[in-house]
């Protein structure tokens, strides 16, 4: 029997900052989510003011994709006033949900701000379908699955509930259960469940056997080098690139990919390469085939090893990082494009990493637009001959045999 077109998921990319916003739309987003000045897990990134959230949500919803915001700390007694106040803010602007975990907090934002959709966070740890039926009956409209389930208990919670599933698809795994943790807490001060992880999960460590109080010495770990392996955490990253049509089959309604403090590299690439894959499947399904081109896409930006996480299985050890490491090619991200001359074939770059005549440069747009070409040329805004442009953010010129658009960004790999 011939598959029809089958229901196209949501797309939902991170966007750390108003630009990020703006690029992963730009580049295939259904949905993106943003953090505010609280409640939210990552402090470190370029959260948005109220007025920032508002032109974040009008640049959305006129190019018919929605904002989220994240709100999903673990709250104490003094993270609670002013909740109320926040998220009537937070609906003001026109964004389209909150993310929530902590259960005080979803009360606020349901009571004090009518009107505002509540998606129920990963880090509430929703595993089973139960749960899933408890928090709509709660009111809430989506519920963003625990890091931990696998593909088959996805099917069989799309069989007993109509609640919206969310699951991650692409980034970066938290050791922690469902992104809890109090490493962070212990050895930097600082608190990981409200926005101040330091990721020492990421670091290394030496393993020491004790035999007896005051003893200490080094256990295991000898590379075949001689030198001592470093041990750690840290978990290689997700990638669900080659496994679309099974998460479309088992019902997620938003593939969530991971990386609000990531750059805009990573996001355009990304969402450039799940909307596109993403798409084609759901329009014909019958006929679908994975593209070695995405996948060789999304190692451009890989900074770790990739793997499907619990999806399949269990993690075993060849999902953490330690032993042996894949070399991975590095790609630096060099320029944004401004303004195409078909007449002169120039581009006018905004120069984001050092490049110059010789260089090997990738295009890559909107829609997997992608040509690579030589530097033959290059000018400074003055129109003078140069022959790198190292300056950070300087505008420059140089001849681009194909058209590009504006938005299109520039990459190159590294010699490193």
């Amino acid at each position: 029997m011939l598959k029809t077109a089958v229901k196209h998921p949501e797309v939902l990319a991170p966007a750390g900052t108003p630009e990020k916003l703006r690029i992963a739309i730009d580049y295939g987003a259904d949905a993106v989510y943003i953090g505010g000045d609280a409640y939210g897990l990552r402090s470190r990134a370029g959260n948005f003011s109220f007025e920032e959230m508002a032109a974040g949500a009008k640049y959305a919803h006129e190019r018919g994709a929605k904002v989220y915001v994240a709100a999903n700390i673990v709250a104490h007694e003094q993270n609670l006033a002013g909740a109320g106040e926040f998220y009537r803010h937070v609906r003001d602007a026109g964004i389209d949900a909150v993310i929530v975990s902590d259960p005080s907090l979803i009360e606020t934002a349901i009571t004090e701000a009518p009107g505002l959709k509540v998606h129920l966070s990963t880090q509430a740890s929703a595993t089973n379908y139960e749960t899933l039926n408890f928090w709509q009956r709660e009111g809430l409209e989506r519920v963003v699955l625990a890091r931990e389930v696998g593909i088959e208990e996805i099917k069989e919670m799309r069989q007993h509930t109509d609640v919206q599933i969310e699951a991650f698809v692409h980034g970066a795994m938290c050791i922690g259960y469902s992104g809890r943790c109090v490493l962070s807490n212990h050895l930097s001060l600082r608190d990981a469940n409200r926005g101040g992880c330091a990721q020492n999960c990421r670091w290394k460590y030496d393993l020491f056997d004790i035999p007896e109080l005051g003893q200490k010495r080094e256990l295991l770990g000898h590379g075949t080098d001689g030198k001592l392996e470093k041990f750690s955490m840290s978990a290689v990253d997700m990638s669900m690139i080659e496994h679309i049509p099974d998460l479309v089959d088992a019902g997620v309604d938003s593939l969530k990919i991971e990386g609000r403090m990531k750059t805009v590299h990573y996001v355009s690439t990304v969402a450039n390469v799940y909307s596109t894959a993403v798409r084609s499947y759901c329009e014909d399904p019958e006929h679908y085939q994975l593209k070695q081109e995405w996948v060789d896409e999304l190692w451009k930006v890989a900074q770790r090893e990739l793997s499907t996480g619990f999806y399949y299985g269990t993690p075993n050890e060849d999902f953490q990082l330690f032993g042996k490491r894949r070399r991975l090619p590095h790609y630096a991200f060099v320029g944004e494009v401004l303004a195409y001359d078909d007449d002169t074939k120039q581009v006018t770059v905004q120069q984001r990493n050092n490049f110059g005549v010789g260089d090997q440069i990738e295009f890559y747009g909107p829609h997997f637009a992608h040509h690579t070409q030589v530097v033959s040329d290059l000018f400074d805004d003055k129109n003078e001959a140069i022959e790198r442009a190292p300056h950070a953010m300087e505008i420059v010129h140089f001849t681009c045999e194909q058209p590009v658009k504006p938005g299109d960004f520039l990459r190159a790999q590294s010699k490193l």
